[in-house]
């Protein structure tokens, strides 16, 4: 399929993928980096990553179908689905290949991008990510979530996320804002696909590098950072400490800095 970028109110950048407008951002030169966000957040959750790496990498962030600024989706959401707008961004802007770098369920995208796209990309950053949902504690807080979707409560559950991912007055205000735009039946599906999701017994494929970046605090997540660890071929682990679960808004110094050494070794040595 053709895309073409098409300007709508206040000059937002928007790509049509499928006959949908996904609103995308793009800053900075350099190595490029693609951020893949988790359900009802959106782009926003990285604007620590757009301010401060964008000096040194261009930094290339996107909504979701049916989520922020990008119009909904008649097609259901799935992770190949997802991937497969990367693709036609990442053509669109004549990008031969990107790090992958997904937050939370975002990071299982990533891992589906690097599974069907290696080609395209120099590695994944996973942040706070997971191949699959398994545990009980988990699946109950996405199936509440999804729950309260379904009900209609997308503002209050906006409410608490932004809450949850915010430090600033300014940053809860910025991530509720754009939360709220986003349509319930996609942000809905979003939440349904990450219960149905497992790709760990095909982690042994991804042979990229890959950068595993979670809050010691993060209890419930640790089971997930081992798994990724112990089965993706080629990963380094790290705990950022006394950190918790929300690190690209609130530990945003210490992951950008880990991330940027990151990019610049594994993109020297895929360029030898």
């Amino acid at each position: 399929m053709i895309t073409k970028q098409i300007e709508v109110m206040k000059g937002m950048p928007m790509l049509d993928v499928g006959g949908i407008s996904m609103y995308y951002s793009i800053k900075g030169e350099g190595v490029p980096i693609v951020f893949i966000h988790p359900p009802l957040l959106t782009s926003a959750n990285f604007h620590y990553q757009e301010k401060q790496l964008s000096h040194t990498n261009q930094v290339i962030t996107f909504d979701i179908r049916g989520h922020g600024r990008s119009h909904r989706s008649e097609k259901p959401l799935s992770y190949s689905l997802i991937a497969e707008d990367i693709i036609q961004l990442l053509d669109h802007l004549k990008i031969k290949k990107a790090f992958i770098c997904g937050y939370s369920t975002g990071g299982s995208i990533a891992l589906e991008f690097m599974l069907r796209h290696a080609e395209r990309s120099y590695g994944g950053i996973i942040i706070s990510g997971m191949s699959e949902a398994s545990d009980l504690y988990l699946r109950q807080k996405i199936s509440l979530a999804r729950k309260l979707t379904s009900l209609s409560s997308v503002k209050l559950l906006a409410r608490a996320i932004a809450w949850g991912n915010s430090q600033t007055k300014e940053t809860f205000n910025l991530l509720y804002d754009e939360a709220i735009k986003g349509d319930t039946q996609n942000i809905g599906q979003y939440y349904e696909y990450s219960l149905q999701y497992n790709c760990t017994n095909q982690l042994k494929n991804i042979h990229l590098p890959n950068l595993l970046l979670y809050g010691s605090k993060d209890k419930l997540f640790h089971r997930y950072a081992k798994l990724l660890h112990q089965n993706l071929p080629n990963s380094k682990l790290k705990y950022l400490i006394k950190e918790k679960h929300q690190l690209p808004t609130k530990a945003s110094d210490e992951l950008n800095q880990l991330i940027t050494h990151f990019v610049q070794v594994n993109s020297k040595q895929t360029q030898t």
